[in-house]
């Protein structure tokens, strides 16, 4: 593994454990030249994924990608770290056993959005407010009352 401070190829591994509920391993790295520390993750990659965009563009899945947009949309919300790690690789384990190495952008962008309304609804709103492209606040109030139950129903 190169050092991401000097660029030495020859560093050393100092701690490795189990991460992200056991589907990742973190590694501990020691660069002997300038002393450097860091830490690497290791995951088991079953297949290369293509992202097929909705303009017909395509490119490589890029889970650092998902994970931001999720992280960004789960800022300052009271939800664990640990809890969107396994959330992003349950996400990413679900694309990479479709069977399919070409996946619609559609099709992620719902699976994101069924696993974040499980976890906070306001990451969820958030999420969707971007991936729906809301443009005005009556997006959002469409879009928050179609969460919401039939309130009339409840007092009749």
């Amino acid at each position: 593994m190169r050092c991401p401070f000097c660029g030495n190829v020859d560093t050393q591994v100092k701690d490795s454990r189990p991460a992200e509920d056991h589907v990742a391993i973190r590694r501990r790295r020691f660069c002997p030249a300038c002393g450097g520390r860091f830490t690497t993750y290791e995951r088991v990659q079953l297949r290369d994924l293509v992202v097929i965009k909705s303009n017909g563009r395509r490119e490589d899945f890029d889970r650092d990608k998902l994970e931001r947009s999720v992280r960004i949309s789960l800022q300052k919300r009271p939800v664990e770290p640990e809890r969107v790690d396994q959330m992003i690789s349950g996400i990413v384990r679900r694309l990479e056993s479709m069977g399919e190495t070409d996946i619609n952008s559609k099709q992620i962008g719902e699976i994101v959005m069924e696993a974040l309304a499980r976890i906070d609804t306001v990451g969820y709103v958030r999420f969707a407010s971007v991936y729906k492209n809301f443009q005005a606040a009556d997006d959002f109030d469409k879009f928050v009352s179609e969460l919401r139950p039939n309130v009339s129903a409840e007092n009749d």
